[in-house]
């Protein structure tokens, strides 16, 4: 498996495998790898004549007082997983590689960028698009895997990819969850066990707000206020948001009539998580899938 820390280095060897023909699978990371991670290399890996992933904690997408400091950070074990995946390469650039001056460009999606996540995090989804714009800029032409589980960073990226006519395919892929509905995020590991226990409430009011939509309930208000209402019972827990809208836009919305997307955020004691699902579909659907 190729380690690579230089962009040039990089590009170069990505171009050589496009002209001998090679379909590349890419999965973006900011590394502390769980196994949603595995679960979007083994499916790059799978479907691509060559795989490559990337491992940047990216300092635009964290706000004054969030935890870029603190941030996991598990490079060999990364890497260890990666070459189990049958991964072929890793990019892992250093901040003055991927910025060697300050930045002037920023990359923004209008609409998809207010609401919900940016609330909280005015500044997080222009560094995300922004980094994520570099990549694609730096990888090309392929096909690139993103979890589910960012469900307003995927839509975003979606958008950005159409309205700017990058060369990618992207590719959203299903949230991976432990038995008890909790799903995997590298912030989990913030979590000592009374935490830990209370987290599974994003999951419950997830399911709940589903069960609602199953039994005929056609009012996003209503199916709102019973998902934040399951938070509030969970005294560690503090809610941020518990949102209904369309899967498309994240437009909010006046009835569920047709697909649904369901996206709720919490503080467990310090530490912030999201989660989000289909409202057509149970979360038992989708636990474990690796």
């Amino acid at each position: 498996m190729n380690v690579l820390h230089d962009l040039g280095e990089a590009r170069r060897w990505l171009d050589e495998e496009r002209r001998r023909g090679h379909r590349l699978g890419f999965v973006p990371t900011m590394g502390s790898l769980h196994d949603g991670h595995r679960s979007l290399l083994r499916r790059a890996a799978a479907t691509s004549d060559v795989s490559v992933a990337s491992i940047f904690v990216n300092p635009l997408q964290f706000g004054p007082d969030e935890d870029l400091d603190s941030y996991p950070r598990s490079l060999e074990t990364d890497l260890a997983m990666a070459r189990d995946e049958r991964i072929d390469g890793v990019i892992v650039p250093s901040t003055e590689a991927m910025y060697p001056e300050p930045m002037k460009t920023l990359v923004r999606v209008e609409q998809l960028s207010t609401g919900l996540e940016s609330l909280s995090r005015p500044t997080h989804f222009d560094g995300v698009t922004t980094v994520v714009a570099k990549l694609f800029n730096l990888v090309g032409p392929c096909s690139a895997f993103f979890g589910e589980k960012d469900y307003q960073q995927l839509a975003q990226i979606r958008r950005m990819v159409s309205d700017l006519s990058f060369p990618v395919e992207v590719i959203g892929c299903p949230t991976v969850r432990e038995p008890d509905g909790l799903a995997l995020s590298s912030r989990n590991a913030y979590l000592d066990g009374p935490q830990r226990a209370a987290a599974t409430v994003l999951s419950r009011a997830l399911t709940a707000g589903i069960e609602m939509i199953a039994g005929g309930e056609s009012s996003p208000a209503a199916v709102e206020q019973v998902m934040a209402a399951t938070v509030r019972h969970e005294p560690l827990a503090e809610l941020d948001y518990a949102a209904v809208r369309d899967p498309a836009t994240l437009d909010e919305l006046d009835t569920i009539a047709d697909r649904v997307r369901l996206l709720i955020a919490a503080r467990i004691d310090t530490t912030r998580l999201i989660d989000n699902a289909d409202g057509r579909h149970s979360l038992g659907e989708y636990s474990d899938e690796t």
